[in-house]
């Protein structure tokens, strides 16, 4: 008997197969809502957006599982989202002070090789999870990289210096970014393990970085 009710609770099986029932509506109803949505609702959620899928969500879960809740609970909620939604991408589009507050605006990360401290340091996104970005995009040092930028939805676009411009840089292996440098050898090239900056080497005693005023030095790399 106890078993019995830890698997099923006080549900008698003409409710489990309402349960399934109402299960395959709703999810129907919520494919149907999300095509309402349009495609960019569904591949690049915004802050903005994904409140509109988590209400849908959990619109969605109480008729499946409450025999007092109906369907048409969940049909006008879903109604009242999407109404929301349909506005709020109206306001977005016509006035963009409202656009940069919900949504943001892209964020260059990486300028000329090297870190934008300013914007960087205002983004959530560390910098093992950028560097991770940055690998997925096939990227072996950031003297490869002209910019890169924290689009709204996450992601991030790179845009490549052409091969005969690429320039000595902070590589972003990780096995590489555990190599700090205690001593430098004179005349070679170093980067900067906190902001990218790249120099080379006069003296042996690693010196503050002129950016940033670390002194974490790493060798650079330049290849393509």
């Amino acid at each position: 008997m106890e078993t019995t009710a830890f698997f099923f609770g006080d549900s008698d099986y003409r409710f489990l197969l309402l349960v399934a029932l109402r299960t395959f509506v709703m999810f129907l109803i919520i494919l149907l809502f999300l095509r309402l949505l349009g495609k960019r609702g569904v591949k690049q959620l915004s802050v903005f957006e994904l409140v509109v899928i988590l209400g849908l969500g959990s619109a969605a879960g109480d008729p499946m599982l409450y025999k007092e809740i109906g369907i048409v609970n969940a049909l006008i909620t879903f109604s009242v989202i999407v109404l929301c939604y349909k506005l709020f991408t109206l306001l977005l589009f016509k006035y963009s002070a409202i656009e940069n507050f919900f949504e943001g605006r892209p964020v260059y990360i990486i300028r000329q090789g090297t870190f934008a401290l300013a914007d960087f340091k205002k983004e959530t996104l560390s910098k093992d999870e950028f560097f991770m970005e940055l690998r997925l995009q096939g990227v072996y040092h950031l003297g490869q990289v002209e910019y890169a930028i924290l689009e709204i939805s996450g992601a991030v676009s790179v845009y490549f210096f052409e091969s005969d411009q690429v320039q000595y840089g902070l590589p972003i292996l990780p096995h590489y970014l555990d190599q700090m440098a205690v001593s430098l050898k004179r005349d070679t090239h170093y980067s900067c393990l906190y902001c990218g900056e790249t120099q080379i080497a006069t003296q042996e005693l690693p010196p503050p970085c002129p950016r940033c005023q670390r002194i974490l030095w790493i060798p650079s790399s330049k290849r393509l």
